[in-house]
């Protein structure tokens, strides 16, 4: 088990290192990114660039490093001529700056601001990734028991009336894209009845407005993972109650209820509970439409803002985190099988 631990992480890590090099270099064949503000706040970009390793500066043009980024005259009359690097060098120059803490800097959306405290931020009230974490798990505290429960009601009651109904509704609900919920709740709690905010609350907001701004994002969440779990869970409790050593039990005395609180639902939770860790990372990302749509300065948003606005660092530092964030979550959830269930233990001996 220790060794198959070791070896999941190290192609986590490895699938990280490639994953991200790819991305810098499609990156990287956009563009560059262009700075916003006059010409000193231009010239101070530039030339942090250039102190960074990313551009070239001369004072005059450069007839064989093609047109130049960005050109100015400054105050005291000199030239200045800047020219983007090849685009190995800078990735040389990334990951220098990545293991030095870097990560560069925002050209568009926090111009001249670096791009990871943008999403970490310098303290809990500016955290982007706290926010995104905090409108997700309400959803996850929520949906976790309603599925659970709905699923072992329905398993419990297969085949009748009960498991029609949520059978059906599960299929209507799931089937519902969570921007489309959040569209609906917000034309009927916050337009049509006006009891919820249109929009996510300021940190300014009374108490009561931030708690309030908290329903139709954390409903909307709610709806397909509630759905999910409770679909897996019935065919999970379904398959396992079928099971020969189920009736077995039953023939040595065990009641329904103690042959399923005892032998069905142990068994049933082992793919279950791994399940419920994977759906929770999962919402960190499929939160992404819902902040922009409501208005959320998360770092799902921030995501979706900087591939708007072709910030690249900040595009980088992003993804960078979801990708270690999912890969770390997948060695996770392996491991996780067979912590939960003994009988489940990677490379062990025959």
């Amino acid at each position: 088990m220790f060794r198959y631990s070791l070896q999941r992480i190290f192609l986590a890590i490895v699938t990280t290192v490639i994953i991200l090099s790819l991305t810098f270099f499609l990156v990287k064949l956009q563009p560059f990114p262009a700075t916003v503000g006059n010409t000193d706040a231009q010239i101070a970009y530039y030339s942090h660039q250039v102190s960074l390793g990313y551009v070239l500066e001369f004072s005059t043009a450069q007839t064989n490093l093609g047109e130049p980024l960005y050109s100015a005259v400054d105050g005291f009359g000199a030239s200045h001529f800047y020219y983007q690097k090849p685009i190995f060098d800078q990735f040389l120059v990334w990951v220098n700056g990545l293991f030095h803490g870097s990560w560069g800097l925002s050209s568009k959306i926090s111009p001249n601001v670096d791009a990871m405290k943008l999403i970490i931020g310098t303290s809990w009230t500016d955290s982007r990734l706290l926010t995104t974490v905090k409108v997700n798990i309400w959803p996850a505290v929520i949906s976790v028991p309603l599925g659970l429960a709905l699923g072992i009601w329905a398993a419990l009651k297969k085949n009748k009336l009960t498991d029609h109904i949520i059978s059906t509704l599960v299929m209507v609900f799931i089937s519902v894209p969570s921007f489309i919920t959040i569209n609906f709740l917000l034309l009927l709690f916050s337009y049509e009845w006006g009891w919820f905010p249109s929009q996510w609350p300021s940190v300014t907001a009374p108490l009561s407005t931030r708690i309030l701004g908290y329903f139709i994002p954390t409903l909307s969440l709610s709806f397909g993972s509630i759905c999910g779990y409770c679909r897996f869970t019935r065919a999970e409790l379904t398959e396992v109650m079928s099971s020969d050593y189920l009736l077995l039990a039953r023939t040595k005395g065990l009641t329904r209820s103690q042959a399923i609180t005892r032998h069905a639902l142990k068994n049933a939770m082992v793919p279950i509970l791994p399940s419920i860790l994977s759906e929770i990372i999962g919402l960190l990302g499929g939160s992404m439409i819902l902040e922009s749509l409501y208005g959320i300065p998360g770092a799902g948003r921030l995501y979706i803002d900087s591939i708007n606005q072709n910030d690249y660092n900040v595009l980088m530092a992003d993804m960078s985190l979801y990708t270690l964030i999912g890969l770390l979550s997948g060695v996770f959830l392996d491991l996780s099988y067979g912590f939960i269930d003994p009988r489940i233990r990677m490379g062990a001996k025959k």
